[in-house]
């Protein structure tokens, strides 16, 4: 799935997708309090990686986080800035977030490389890693399945993952996994992990 159809697919949808999920109520209670036990632990700035209509953005915000939104869809970051002013946010795409080397403390990847082809996730994953510093923590949000494979998504094909596989990549990325949580309560199956960036020896 190419980065053009992917963000031509968002942006023909933005103000729908905004509508039905920028807001507090739209998250899972159980989301809310992982993203915000997650960010609890981090000291630093944090990028939203492809952060939408920024509603998660706005949330860690409210949290006292240091918070940057970056999305591919323009229209996104148009919508983000006009509901949430208080965050930054930005144009940028997943595989070059735009930021010098090992200067984030925390990355959240909301769902974001859920239509990413499966060949282009190590380089997103080793974007990240080159963004955080030492011990910088990324927490990604997938759909859980029992293998990598493309699924219909009202937007654009997506692909599910298995926590297994997804753990393999952030350790062939630089990462550890710390934790992982699923859950099958909502319409599709939903995972999420908790890596820490491996100091690197210089």
């Amino acid at each position: 799935m190419s980065v053009d159809v992917v963000r031509d697919a968002y942006g023909r949808w933005a103000e729908e997708y905004a509508d039905r999920f920028a807001s507090t109520e739209a998250m899972h209670e159980l989301d809310r309090k992982l993203v915000s036990q997650w960010a609890g632990g981090i000291t630093g700035r944090i990028i939203d990686a492809g952060c939408g209509p920024g509603q998660w953005a706005d949330f860690l915000r409210g949290e006292g986080c240091d918070v940057e939104g970056v999305d591919l869809v323009p229209r996104f970051v148009d919508i983000a800035r006009s509901r949430f002013p208080a965050v930054s946010y930005r144009v940028a795409e997943l595989k070059n977030l735009g930021v010098p080397d090992r200067s984030v403390a925390g990355i959240l990847s909301w769902y974001s490389i859920i239509h990413t082809e499966p060949d282009d996730v190590p380089r997103i994953l080793g974007e990240f890693a080159r963004c955080l510093c030492d011990g910088g923590s990324l927490l990604l949000g997938m759909v859980e399945g029992a293998q990598v494979e493309p699924f219909s998504h009202t937007v654009t094909t997506a692909y599910f993952w298995s926590i297994e596989e997804m753990s393999q990549r952030l350790a062939d990325s630089g990462f550890q996994v710390e934790a992982t949580e699923s859950r099958a309560d909502g319409k599709r199956p939903h995972a999420a992990i908790v890596a820490r960036r491996v100091p690197v020896d210089r």
